[in-house]
């Protein structure tokens, strides 16, 4: 398996390559084409996957460690999952971080251990998924394509909502979603 990645990985750098010498320069300057969106988002989901270390092994100390507070809410009195308040802790996190690092916070806190999550405890892994992934729409960095089209957006001159402007459409629009999503899937 993992000769098959490092080959996947490497063909996927190949084809790369391959389309950045092969592509017209023409076409890219006709798309208006440029590395400033890539590289911002680039430096700011770096700059988050390094932060979630520390996150990670404290979570992993569970109720004594300094985010006790999580995992107590997280789990019920008898030390079982609450899928409802993964999917909100889960989702709210993803708000402002890319779903990927929050999927593995919760992914760890839960057990960290996919044949459990994805057998005794699926319904957690379930709400974990929902909510890292569905409300990384609620802000411009909970989701990196969110951060890429507004900085392509912006950079062609159109304007964008602030980024508390587009928290505001998000909750308009998305809160009573998530809160329906939550009694029909989580509870």
């Amino acid at each position: 398996v993992e000769l098959q990645n490092l080959l996947r990985d490497l063909a996927l750098v190949a084809i790369i390559v391959i389309s950045l010498w092969s592509t017209p320069k023409s076409a890219r300057a006709g798309n208006d084409f440029s590395w400033g969106p890539i590289l911002e988002v680039a430096k700011l989901f770096a700059g988050i996957f390094i932060t979630i270390i520390p996150v990670i092994a404290m979570l992993r100390a569970g109720e004594a460690g300094a985010f006790g507070a999580v995992v107590r809410a997280v789990t019920g009195p008898d030390g079982q999952p609450v899928d409802a308040m993964y999917f909100w802790i889960t989702g709210l996190l993803s708000s402002f971080l890319d779903n990927a690092p929050t999927y593995l916070v919760f992914f760890n806190t839960a057990s960290g251990d996919a044949h459990t999550l994805m057998t005794k405890l699926s319904s957690t892994l379930a709400a974990i998924s929902a909510g890292a992934v569905f409300m990384g729409a609620n802000s411009y960095i909970g989701n990196a394509p969110n951060m890429m089209v507004k900085a392509i957006a912006e950079e062609r001159g159109i304007k964008m909502p602030s980024f508390f402007g587009y928290m505001a459409w998000s909750l308009v629009i998305l809160m009573p979603l998530f809160v329906i999503m939550t009694f029909l899937f989580f509870v």
